[in-house]
C-alpha cells in the first residue's frame, strides 16, 4: 500500500506503539489514586505533558490533555464565549475552517452572536487586512487555522495574533494548528496566541488524545467538564493515558528531526507539483505552502472515480477533508474555484516515511489511468 492520506491520519511510530502496549499493560494505574501504583502513572502523566509542551515550545503546566483536536476547538470557542460573552458578542473566523471550528459557529449564531468568515484569496491564504477590517470594539475572539488541511495555505499566525491583541486587547487569539504542529516551526510562548489546539494521530501518535495550550496570559479560563478536577479542574474525567503516553511518545520521536524531515516532504511535494504541472488536465489547486498537503483536481473525472482507481492501484488519497465525506470542497467552494474543478479534486498528503518512488508510481497513475476518463 502507498499510504498519502496522512492529512486524515498518520500510521503510529513505533515509539508510540510501545508506549499504548506499555500503558494498557503495565502502567495501567489511575493517576489520581494515592498509592504507589497509581503515583507511579501520575509521575508518567507528568513526564508525557513535559514531552508534549517540549514539541510545542510551551510551559508544561498549559499544556491540557483532550480526547483530540475537535475536542479542543470546541473547548477553546465555547470557553472563550463563557468567558468573555459579556463583553461582547462577536468573533472571528475564516471561511475555510475546519467543521470542528465552523459547527460551533453556526452554533452560535444560533444564539445570537455575530460571526465574521474571512474568505481566502484564490490560493486560500487569509490576508492580514482582511483581518484588520473585520475587528470590531466588541471582538471576543478571532479563531484561526495555522495550516489549511485541504489546501496547505499557512496563516500569518504570529502578526494575526499580535494585530488582534492591538486593537482588541480583551479579545482571545485561538488557533487549531493541528496540520501545523511539527509541521511548520512555531512556539507557543513566542506565537502570541491565547490558545493552540493539537492533535496526536497527525503526528504518529495514536487516535483518542489531543492538547489544548492555554497561555499564561489567561490567568484563568472555564473549564471543559466538570467531575473530578482533573488536568487542574479544567478537563475532569479519568486521563486516557494509554493515548496520551503514545502521544507524547510520538512528539519526542520525531520533535527532533522534524524540521529535516518537513524539508525533505516539501522537496517532494514540489517535485510532484512540477511534474504534474506539465501534465495537460491536471489542476493544481491552493499554494501547498505546508511541507505535506496538495490538491489536484482532473476536472471531468469524478473524485470518486479517481480515489477508486487509486485504490485499485494500491494508493490511498482522499477527497478532502476526512471529516466533511460526501459533501463539496467549502474550502475549494470559499476559494471560487469552478463546480467541474471542485468535484475533480483529490487531496495528496505526505509524512516523513514517503519516498520518491511512491510520488511517481501516483504520478504514473494519474496520467495512464485517471486522465484517459477526463470527458
Amino acid at each position: 500500500m502507498i499510504y498519502l492520506d496522512n492529512s486524515a491520519t498518520t500510521q503510529p511510530c513505533p515509539q508510540a506503539v510501545e508506549a499504548v502496549t506499555n500503558a494498557m499493560t503495565r502502567c495501567w494505574g489511575n493517576p489520581s489514586a494515592l498509592y504507589a501504583f497509581g503515583i507511579d502513572a501520575a509521575h508518567a502523566l507528568r513526564t508525557a505533558r513535559t514531552q508534549v509542551a517540549a514539541a510545542l515550545g510551551a510551559e508544561p503546566d498549559r499544556v491540557f490533555f483532550t480526547s483530540g483536536g475537535t475536542e479542543a476547538d470546541n473547548w477553546a470557542v465555547f470557553g472563550t464565549v463563557k468567558r468573555l460573552g459579556k463583553r461582547g458578542r462577536h468573533i472571528i473566523t475564516t471561511a475555510v475552517e475546519h467543521h470542528a471550528i465552523l459547527h460551533c459557529m453556526k452554533d452560535l449564531e444560533a444564539q445570537g452572536f455575530t460571526v465574521t468568515y474571512l474568505p481566502p484569496d484564490p490560493d486560500g491564504r487569509i490576508s492580514l487586512d482582511a483581518l484588520k477590517a473585520a475587528l470590531r470594539k466588541d471582538t471576543i475572539l478571532v479563531s484561526i487555522m495555522m495550516v489549511n488541511n485541504e489546501v496547505g495555505s499557512v496563516m500569518p499566525i504570529s502578526a494575526m495574533a499580535k494585530l488582534t491583541h492591538k486593537v482588541c486587547p480583551d479579545a482571545i487569539f485561538h488557533t487549531d494548528a493541528v496540520q501545523g504542529f511539527l509541521k511548520v516551526p512555531f512556539s507557543a510562548k513566542t506565537l502570541g496566541a491565547d490558545l493552540i489546539t493539537v492533535s496526536s494521530h497527525k503526528v504518529h501518535g495514536p487516535k483518542g488524545a489531543g492538547a489544548l495550550y492555554i497561555s499564561p496570559r489567561l490567568k484563568s479560563f472555564p473549564p471543559l467538564m466538570l467531575g473530578g478536577r482533573q488536568e487542574s479542574g479544567l478537563r475532569s474525567g479519568t486521563e486516557g493515558t494509554p493515548a496520551i503516553f503514545g502521544f507524547a511518545a510520538a512528539c519526542a520521536a520525531i520533535a527532533s528531526t522534524f524540521r529535516e524531515d518537513a524539508a525533505r516532504e516539501k522537496e517532494l511535494l514540489e517535485g510532484l507539483c512540477a511534474k504534474l504541472e506539465t501534465v495537460k488536465g491536471v489542476e493544481i489547486n491552493g499554494c501547498h505552502d505546508a511541507p505535506h498537503i496538495l490538491s489536484i483536481s482532473i476536472p471531468g473525472v469524478p473524485t470518486q472515480n479517481s480515489i477508486n482507481i487509486l485504490q485499485d492501484a494500491g494508493i490511498c488519497v482522499s477527497a478532502g477533508s476526512a471529516c466533511a465525506r460526501g459533501h463539496r470542497s467549502h474550502v475549494l467552494t470559499a476559494m471560487g474555484l469552478s463546480p467541474e474543478r471542485i468535484d475533480g479534486s483529490f487531496r495528496i498528503s505526505l509524512c516523513r516515511d514517503t519516498t520518491p518512488q511512491e510520488l511517481e508510481v501516483l504520478a504514473e497513475v494519474v496520467q495512464k489511468e485517471i486522465l484517459p476518463r477526463a470527458r
